[in-house]
């Protein structure tokens, strides 16, 4: 689990490292689908469009959170999810992390 969030935050980057069933980097600069997929405490699906980090032959997409994305408090998770080609779509383990509500008000 990473470090909490605050609620409200934005531009948190989420990145994640495409590897097959044997560990090893895909190269993701041609892939026609790259998302990361979130799911709230109350169980909403937010599926949003990521970005290469580099030029993608390192495996590595991110997505950057907008403003009322993240709007709920307690334990997120969320995925990568890309396809390359028709029979080769990869789906990374979900990861979790914590939105804390902010000390004061905004």
């Amino acid at each position: 689990m990473s470090h909490p969030k605050i609620l409200g935050d934005t531009g948190t980057a989420y990145r994640a490292t495409i590897k097959d069933q044997d560990g090893v980097v895909v190269d993701v600069s041609g892939a026609t689908t790259k998302e990361i997929i979130f799911r709230s405490p109350a169980g909403v699906l937010l599926t949003k469009t990521a970005t290469l980090f580099t030029d993608g032959t390192d495996g590595i997409i991110q997505y950057k959170t907008l403003a009322g994305e993240i709007n709920e408090v307690g334990t997120w998770e969320w995925e990568p999810h890309v396809i390359i080609t028709a029979g080769n779509e990869w789906t990374g383990d979900p990861r979790e992390f914590v939105v804390k509500d902010k000390l004061v008000a905004a």
